[in-house]
């Protein structure tokens, strides 16, 4: 399997507003070091899986507009529990849309959201 990783990184906030999260039910900020792998068994014509700067705008473009952003006062995540497994299928879904008229393979996006702990989706 070929594959290309792009990272990135934002910095957020939010509060997960549960008490099964405990202190985190509060505001609290994170920096998360985001990659979105792009797989696929076989490379195009031009013996590449996707071309890098095209996949790294795509990837800057969609975090462009979570970074140094409170997740709790945006329309999208209205309601919801930003976990950061949420957050991984957030960018996977907008990723996969914003690349599918030109890339055919799969797509993982893992966000590591402290020096020890990371989540992530992928399409199985």
């Amino acid at each position: 399997m070929y594959f290309v990783k792009i990272r990135e990184s934002m910095m957020i906030a939010h509060s997960l507003k549960d008490p099964f999260f405990g202190p985190a039910q509060n505001v609290h900020g994170a920096t998360f070091v985001v990659d979105v792998t792009f797989k696929t068994k076989t490379i195009n014509q031009h013996n590449v899986v996707i071309d890098i700067g095209v996949a790294h705008k795509v990837v800057k473009d969609i975090l462009s507009k979570l970074d140094y952003q409170n997740f709790d006062d945006l329309d999208v995540f209205k309601g919801k529990l930003t976990t950061t497994e949420f957050i991984a299928r957030y960018i996977y879904d907008e990723v996969s849309l914003s690349v599918k008229s030109y890339f055919e393979g799969k797509i993982n996006v893992s966000i590591k959201e402290n020096p020890n702990a990371w989540a992530g989706f992928d399409e199985d």
